[in-house]
């Protein structure tokens, strides 16, 4: 990364946590019966004793043998509750039932169109054992593959669970994804059988999932047998011998079937990055340890309590969906909203009265999707009660202060705390987030969770606490992955090796005088101005805090004098025209709030930015066309109409 990063962004804005909040928490409660008197004593104690904080987290889950040893770390290789005797699935599902929760609701689903089916525990529990005997008798046995490639319906989280049951490793793919995506994940990991639907719907218009999917099936020859869920019941082609519905496979089986005993360590799922740069690396996720780290985060970040309706608006085909709305909250026995539609359709106010009808009581999202409310602006959520809320979340990536202080002032009625977290797919779960007990401050995600050792590096392997660098993690977690599947090698060369023994997350942060941090963004997304290194992120942030703006990307430019300058796009709120005026201010506004050395050289404005069918801006499509180069491959990209009005723009 050269010299340090610049950090010129100031926030000072602090919010503390409300008294009834911190003593009724569970991080608290928890804190109390171990003698811990406060946040510091907190962290202190468990980075001095990792193996004694997980092993007490373990012991809240059902083990079928117990584990011999906590951890064995050898670098960059871990192994989690060694010897443990453990399955995720039973401790979703089956521990649930055999207590006071099996007629609790486990999902409530409602569709794009409105359609809602509510499923309780034992209910849950039933489909997945009729799917998972019907894939046994598909030839499916522990340590095969089998590639889910569903939309967000019911039968997603109930395909993971089958698999997870009898001992399968699933890998979800993203249903927003095209054919090729498909093909080289389920190539890859050279999965037997492929579960789909026929289709679904997507902003009103159908979307033949199954169509998509049998343009790839000649490339995949592991294939065996595909089952497709009836969800739209459009037509489609069903290629004898191979295709089968879902609901005929499951018709005549039990409802009940063996758990298999797995190894903690034994394969749990590979989830893919989305490929946006090289060929997708196979994340691989064991049992034992992702259980536990991901239901404690979850249980302790968002003090999921039993009376609570909880809604991470995520899609089950990235990581925040496999984590936050499949196995941490059936672990924990929530009740959990599972949403299939967008956020905006059939207007902007969807997603405020889904949390008036249900009750919704923590909500968690994206920046990306609370800056396309800002765009809309306050009249929408103004519309809907939404008093039961108590805890916000975001995810994905940065969110900056003033989407953060949108979120808090009209989502959250200012009252409710915003949990900032930081983890990435790899991790599998938080890692740097805030708790219900710590102060607040707009676009931080404060310190790391209980054992985690963060640190800043610069690219000697010198620890930094001014400035930015990279963000590091030095110690092992229970969710970590544990290899990249089919290359090991690969696996320790992209994360490992360039500081010994120390995870390299790829992320930029910097750390304030109070130790919390700020994450900053990919470290690619570093532009170099004239020697000085600054953060897309920071001169992004101060774009969106001027009230016309409520989403811009930033991008680097070569210029043989500066090295870099800056380019910005920009998406405008409806009020606001775009105007060679507005420009100038939007210059002295980013001047004002950094400093001369950010104010972008030009600035265009557009109706959208290209994202991914995650949210995330593709910042490679936008440089490439800044520098007049091929975009390459877009098949990712969930608006593709955005490139061509880029070209309008610069």
């Amino acid at each position: 990364m050269g010299k340090n990063l610049d950090a010129l962004l100031k926030e000072e804005r602090i919010f503390k946590p409300d008294e009834e909040l911190v003593s009724n928490s569970n991080i608290k409660q928890w804190m109390d019966m171990h003698g811990i008197k406060n946040y510091d004593e907190l962290l202190e104690k468990s980075a001095a004793n990792p193996e004694w904080f997980w092993d007490e987290m373990a012991r809240d889950l059902v083990w079928f043998e117990d584990y011999n040893e906590v951890l064995e770390w050898k670098a960059p290789h871990a192994s989690w509750f060694l010897d443990g005797k453990f399955n995720i699935a039973y401790n979703a599902l089956d521990r649930h039932i055999k207590s006071g929760r099996k007629n609790k609701l486990a999902y409530i689903w409602e569709s794009e169109k409105g359609e809602v089916r509510k499923f309780t525990y034992f209910e849950l529990y039933r489909e997945v054992n009729r799917l998972a005997n019907a894939l046994k008798k598909m030839g499916i046995k522990k340590g095969d593959r089998v590639s889910i490639y569903l939309p967000m319906i019911p039968e997603l989280p109930i395909a993971m669970l089958a698999c997870a049951r009898i001992g399968a490793v699933h890998s979800v793919v993203f249903s927003g994804f095209w054919a090729k995506a498909f093909q080289e994940r389920a190539k890859d990991a050279q999965s037997k059988v492929a579960i789909t639907a026929d289709g679904f719907y997507r902003r009103g218009k159908l979307l033949k999932l199954k169509d998509t999917l049998d343009e790839v099936m000649e490339h995949i020859p592991s294939l065996e047998k595909v089952v497709v869920v009836k969800n739209t019941h459009c037509d489609l082609d069903m290629k004898k011998g191979r295709d089968v519905y879902w609901e005929e496979v499951i018709q005549n089986e039990s409802m009940e079937c063996s758990c298999e005993e797995m190894d903690s360590e034994d394969p749990l799922f590979i989830l893919y990055t989305s490929g946006t740069t090289g060929k997708p690396k196979g994340v691989l996720h064991t049992h034992g340890g992702y259980a536990v780290g991901a239901s404690t985060t979850l249980k302790f970040v968002f003090d999921i309590k039993d009376q609570d309706i909880w809604w991470c608006a995520a899609d089950i085909g990235w990581i925040t969906g496999h984590s936050y709305i499949v196995y941490a909250p059936l672990i924990l026995g929530a009740t959990s909203v599972m949403f299939e539609g967008t956020p905006d359709y059939p207007d902007p106010g969807r997603f405020w009265e889904i949390i008036e009808k249900y009750g919704v009581s923590i909500f968690y999202t994206a920046p990306t999707t609370i800056r396309l409310f800002m765009k809309y602006g306050e009249k929408w959520p103004q519309k809907y009660n939404m008093n039961t809320l108590r805890i916000l979340g975001s995810v994905g990536e940065p969110i900056n202060p003033e989407a953060w202080m949108w979120y808090h002032q009209h989502i959250g009625n200012r009252k409710c705390p915003i949990m900032d977290t930081w983890w990435q797919t790899e991790t599998g779960m938080h890692l740097i987030t805030p708790l219900p007990i710590t102060p607040l401050k707009p676009g931080s995600a404060v310190k790391p969770f209980p054992t985690i050792k963060a640190e800043i590096k610069d690219d000697e392997g010198n620890t930094l606490t001014k400035g930015g660098g990279h963000l590091v993690i030095k110690n092992p977690w229970p969710a970590m992955f544990r290899t990249l599947f089919g290359e090991p090698e690969r696996y320790v060369e992209s994360y490992w090796s360039k500081f010994p023994d120390t995870y390299l997350s790829g992320d930029v942060a910097r750390l304030d005088q109070d130790g919390y941090y700020w994450i900053q963004g990919r470290e690619d997304d570093v532009l170099n101005v004239a020697g000085h290194r600054i953060s897309t992120a920071e001169v992004e942030s101060a774009l969106v805090s001027h009230p016309s703006v409520v989403e811009s990307a930033v991008v680097g430019k070569p210029d043989l004098l500066k090295g870099e300058e800056i380019s910005a796009f920009v998406v405008l709120g409806e009020e606001y025209q775009a105007d060679p005026q507005l420009k100038n201010e939007l210059r002295d506004h980013v001047r004002k709030e950094i400093g001369p050395i950010a104010s972008p050289s030009y600035i265009g404005f557009v109706d959208d930015l290209p994202k991914t069918r995650s949210g995330k801006i593709m910042r490679r499509v936008i440089k490439a066309k800044v520098k007049s180069e091929d975009v390459g491959d877009t098949s990712t990209l969930a608006n593709p109409e955005s490139v061509d009005a880029l070209d309008r723009a610069i």
